[in-house]
């Protein structure tokens, strides 16, 4: 049925196939994909959100009036 390469195999040779192809396919998409690698000085599960808008505003992306507005939300100050 599955053809003459796997005529001989049995129910351990396919479980092996498929554990090889599974963890092939893992290590070409990256074990650490969709995480972002820590910025100098922050530690693993350290929050970036007060970070952000600090950052924003370096770059010239926001506005003073904007980087405090967004800094205190951060901080719990529901404006």
């Amino acid at each position: 049925m599955l053809g003459g390469c796997m005529a001989g195999m049995g129910l351990l040779g396919r479980a092996v196939l498929i554990g090889v192809v599974v963890g092939l396919v893992y290590l070409m998409r990256g074990p650490g994909r969709g995480r972002q690698p820590l910025t100098a000085g922050q530690t693993a599960g350290e929050d970036r959100a007060p970070a952000v808008p600090r950052e924003r505003y370096a770059r010239g992306e926001i506005d003073q009036a904007e980087y405090e507005r967004r800094a205190d939300l951060d901080h719990g100050a529901w404006a």
